[in-house]
């Protein structure tokens, strides 16, 4: 659990790091690489514990799946709330594909 509860904090700092700046498009294109990078810190202080933590308890191949569905969930809430983006059936439908994947990583474990 300490594992996913670090993937979700790391990847809300990774989310505002990459996509946040989208919001403030006429900032120069210097001060969104700077800020991005600043919040990235914060994100790799979460990711390296949780991976270090996760490891053995879930394979390497097990935390990369369950970092990508975390990134996804959490930028799904990020562009609906943050950037206002509409949620769309296409976009369900591909974590539903993508949900049948983790399924599969996880099969006889």
């Amino acid at each position: 659990m300490r594992t996913i509860l670090l993937l979700i904090v790391s990847n809300t700092f990774m989310t505002f790091a990459w996509y946040g700046h989208l919001k403030h498009r006429s900032a120069p294109l210097i001060s969104a690489i700077l800020v991005s990078w600043l919040i990235a810190l914060g994100e790799y202080c979460f990711q390296v514990p949780a991976n270090r933590l996760g490891y053995g308890e879930f394979t390497g191949y097990q935390l990369k799946i369950i970092q990508e569905v975390i990134t996804l969930v959490v930028f799904v809430v990020f562009a609906y709330a943050y950037l206002e983006e509409p949620l769309k059936w296409n976009h369900v439908a591909a974590f539903g594909f993508l949900a049948a994947a983790v399924i599969c990583a996880f099969w006889g474990r």
